[in-house]
């Protein structure tokens, strides 16, 4: 991999890790389609870094008082009772608890079938499949969802189900951000604010997976020599992920979805005629 490579990977892993389309996916198929080498899960790992820190620079405001109010409300009772005390942390803490809880699935699951959902990178049939399903949990997801409630009234059953679909997505070609978003909406919250809880529950679950990789590539010796290409992709991966999250916020207070189904639909199909063709 040359230094082009690892900023065009960088770039597509910003702009397609938070629009619902699967950065997986198109980390698996744009070297595929370019017949350019693997990057490597451990490149992956570092552009998965990357839009970390674009997430993080985008919701600084958010986070220290998300953080302050959880451990405020292990102090007091009530963190889901609307009438519990403290009213203008007590969204802040329901949020706060919404995202611990949904953090929870993704680990189980990764941890438990961390081999299988690997074996399915090398898979490009695989990735076709899981756009497709990804198109249609979107359609679905716009369909049915009611989108009434903001993310301050967010519950902990909404959180424990947004986090399985999250733990799902682990799959290649079944967009993460897709499958939260949809989760959110059937739940009743509004397209904007299930588009906001998807980024805030992402947080966890790309530093953690991140920084397990990280510790890896470390140990085994590869980080030094692969730092410069490693460091291209990282910037252009943050830079590229803080301006896609502040295109999607804006796009979903009026836009719909449809336009991403159909994205997933048309390059799940593609990649499943062209592996058909062998």
């Amino acid at each position: 991999m040359d230094l082009i490579q690892a900023l065009v990977l960088g770039i597509v892993q910003g702009l397609t890790e938070f629009i619902p389309v699967s950065s997986s996916a198109h980390l698996v198929l744009a070297p595929w389609v370019l017949g350019w080498p693997d990057p490597g899960l451990a490149f992956d790992t570092v552009l998965h870094l990357g839009t970390l820190v674009g997430l993080l620079v985008y919701f600084w405001r958010d986070i220290p008082p998300l953080i302050a109010a959880f451990f405020s409300s292990l102090l007091r009772r009530g963190a889901w009772n609307a009438r519990s005390g403290g009213r203008l942390a007590e969204p802040y803490s329901r949020v706060a608890w919404a995202i611990v809880i949904g953090s929870l699935p993704a680990g189980a699951i990764g941890l438990a079938f961390q081999d299988f959902f690997e074996r399915l990178f090398s898979s490009e049939f695989a990735v076709g499949i899981f756009l497709l399903i990804t198109a249609l949990i979107l359609v679905v997801s716009e369909r049915l969802g009611r989108r009434v409630r903001a993310i301050e009234q967010i519950t902990w059953l909404d959180a424990l189900l947004i986090g399985v679909a999250q733990a799902a997505a682990i799959a290649p070609g079944l967009s993460r951000s897709g499958a939260t978003i949809a989760a959110g909406l059937g739940r009743g919250l509004r397209r904007d604010d299930a588009a906001r809880f998807s980024f805030l529950l992402s947080i966890p679950a790309i530093a953690a997976a991140g920084f397990l990789q990280l510790l890896d590539l470390v140990r085994d010796g590869r980080f030094s020599a692969e730092l410069p290409l490693m460091a291209a992709g990282f910037f252009t991966a943050a830079l590229s992920g803080y301006l896609c999250i502040r295109f999607l916020l804006s796009f979903l207070r009026r836009g719909r979805l449809y336009v991403f189904a159909g994205y997933c639909a048309l390059v799940g199909g593609a990649v499943l005629l062209v592996s058909a063709l062998g």
